[in-house]
């Protein structure tokens, strides 16, 4: 049986033992939850219903369960909430998945048919708001490592899911596969890029010119403040990663939406300079 930690200051929310550290509560409401001795806990109790809604969040989205509230005054209203606007018509599921390490997945609401990005696990009040939304036509699977419950949010929609070849055991019977290294134009303001690198057939998708969904490719390091790729995390090479980022360095957006780590938002030069960087800190050529 899971037990509370420790770690935790007393009161209504806390973690306990089933935190697999994956850093979504830290994400989603900063101000309760941090990291204390490689685990997440409570380390400040919410203080008013801004940051009890958000805790809440954190709690439906945990992928272990691992966050409990002794009150669960508000908790059907925040799972109301989800999905969570990001900007525009771009959407955080919540409801993350074991399976996926607690990866973050998201939806762009779209006039041609919704895309779902990597995949939540299977929870039927978000299906019911997807259905409310106008249902999923597209479902992009960036790598093998975050397909979660892809298979039957497909199936329950008829969603047409995309993969790169490469990583097409993941989900085999996939309706639209990649191949090569080629930039794929599939659809207008929605182009697909290669990038090998944490995995062999990793994918970003960029909408928009706008929104880049860089899977574990890519992410915002919170710590130092910087654009980060995981080299204690990179399955398949980081040196091929250094190459994609270099290539990725060329394209225009403004927001970074991972599976792990932190979202970012910053104006298209001020993104490109930081590319950048990144790929000189890579030993890449941009």
């Amino acid at each position: 049986m899971a037990k509370r930690l420790e770690t935790n200051v007393p009161g209504d929310f806390f973690v306990n033992s089933n935190c697999i550290d994956c850093d979504q509560c830290r994400q989603i409401a900063p101000a309760t939850f941090s990291d204390v001795r490689g685990m997440s806990a409570v380390t400040t109790q919410p203080r008013g219903d801004e940051e009890r809604r958000l805790a809440m969040y954190a709690l439906l989205t945990c992928p272990t369960g691992a966050i409990g509230s002794e009150n669960q005054a508000g908790l059907q209203e925040a799972m109301a909430d989800f999905p969570l606007r990001v900007d525009e018509n771009v959407y955080f599921n919540g409801f993350s998945a074991k399976h996926s390490y607690g990866a973050s997945s998201y939806l762009i609401l779209h006039p041609d048919g919704n895309w779902l990005i990597d995949a939540p696990r299977w929870q039927p009040q978000l299906v019911e708001k997807f259905q409310e939304l106008g249902g999923i036509r597209y479902l992009f699977l960036s790598h093998q490592d975050d397909v979660a419950d892809a298979a039957r949010y497909a199936e329950k929609f008829g969603a047409e899911r995309i993969i790169h070849e490469w990583e097409l055991h993941a989900q085999p019977d996939a309706e639209h596969v990649i191949q090569g290294l080629d930039t794929v134009e599939f659809a207008p303001d929605f182009r697909i890029l290669v990038q090998p690198g944490h995995t062999r057939g990793h994918l970003v998708l960029l909408y928009a010119k706008k929104y880049l969904f860089t899977g574990d490719h890519l992410a915002w390091g919170r710590e130092r403040e910087e654009l980060e790729a995981f080299e204690d995390f990179c399955w398949y090479s980081y040196a091929e990663q250094g190459k994609s980022m270099a290539r990725l360095a060329q394209e225009t957006f403004e927001w970074v939406l991972p599976g792990h780590g932190d979202r970012v938002h910053r104006h298209a030069d001020e993104m490109r300079a930081r590319m950048k960087s990144l790929v000189q800190r890579m030993g890449a050529q941009a």
